[in-house]
């Protein structure tokens, strides 16, 4: 299963109510953190989730809002006596960017890896699970995230004892290992059926509406994306700055069939962002005009 919690759902400033858009995810232990503007590492605080977890940070793109909060999180994690090494993955430049923001956060106890998005769409195998970036359409390089965890087939323990299979090798071949013994050699497709689905997770901000987005969002259990605006008159500024629209967003979500959608990213002038979702609900039932902290659990289907 995944938690999964939307930390803030600001763009371009912090407001007493809102904080940045964040994006944690929880996973088998370990945490994943995709964009980490100013306060990020207060919102943690305030869900009441711990820093020490977080293994993985990504970064949509390298604007101020999406990032900025970095220096102050590293050297929270620092000052908890973490020793695991961190990895940051973004587009291309990151470690540039890193670097010039560590001038404020220069000696930490923990190493940084820096893995640079170099391809129109990439694939992270990790932490049990597969992160895809995919390139979105901003006034900058950017990209948006889909994680994925799969799901085997069930263990059929009729093929199992008509294979002869130890008992003892079950549970290897079940986790999807390859077991020698002797001269045997025994694999996960001699006892598991068809692979079952898995969960799905989509996230993109600070972009049009584009093909790479319905395609790589296309049946997640939960597509959490850009609503800039949501008054009908923002449409030509958000083709201008290449923001989405709330009506945009619903109907990238039934393009590609996703279960659940939640808004983030509102503009500071948008204060009440459920006023607007009757029409957006039109489009598409299943969003939800997200606020900080929103918090789900996507677990496996039975």
């Amino acid at each position: 299963m995944l938690d999964v919690c939307l930390l803030g759902t600001g763009g371009m400033m912090p407001l007493p109510y809102r904080w940045l858009t964040a994006l944690m995810v929880r996973y088998n232990g370990s945490s994943l953190l995709i964009d980490c503007g100013e306060g990020t590492q207060i919102a943690i605080k305030e869900k009441g989730w711990s820093f020490k977890p977080i293994d993985v940070i990504c970064f949509t793109h390298f604007h101020g809002d999406h990032i900025s909060g970095l220096p102050g999180l590293l050297l929270t994690m620092g000052n908890a006596d973490r020793t695991e090494p961190l990895t940051l993955i973004g587009p291309k430049g990151l470690e540039r960017v890193v670097n010039a923001l560590r001038v404020i956060a220069p000696e930490l106890p923990f190493a940084i890896k820096c893995i640079e998005i170099t391809e129109p769409m990439q694939t992270f195998e990790m932490n049990g699970y597969r992160l895809k970036a995919f390139r979105v359409n901003h006034n900058v390089t950017c990209y948006g995230y889909t994680m994925e965890v799969d799901r085997a087939g069930k263990f059929d323990v009729e093929r199992a004892n008509a294979s002869a299979i130890p008992q003892r090798f079950w549970g290897m071949l079940q986790k999807g290992e390859t077991v020698e013994d002797g001269g045997n050699v025994y694999t996960p497709d001699m006892v598991l059926g068809p692979a079952r689905k898995g969960i799905k997770l989509t996230y993109c901000t600070d972009t049009r509406p584009t093909d790479s987005i319905r395609e790589n969002a296309a049946g997640a259990d939960l597509f959490i994306c850009e609503g800039m605006y949501g008054e009908k008159d923002k449409q030509k500024k958000a083709r201008e700055y290449k923001h989405m629209t709330f009506y945009e967003a619903a109907q990238l979500a039934k393009d590609a069939g996703v279960k659940e959608m939640w808004l983030t990213h509102y503009s500071p002038s948008l204060i009440k962002p459920e006023e607007y979702m009757d029409e957006v609900r039109a489009i598409f039932p299943a969003s939800v005009a997200a606020k900080d902290r929103r918090t789900v659990e996507l677990v496996f289907e039975d």
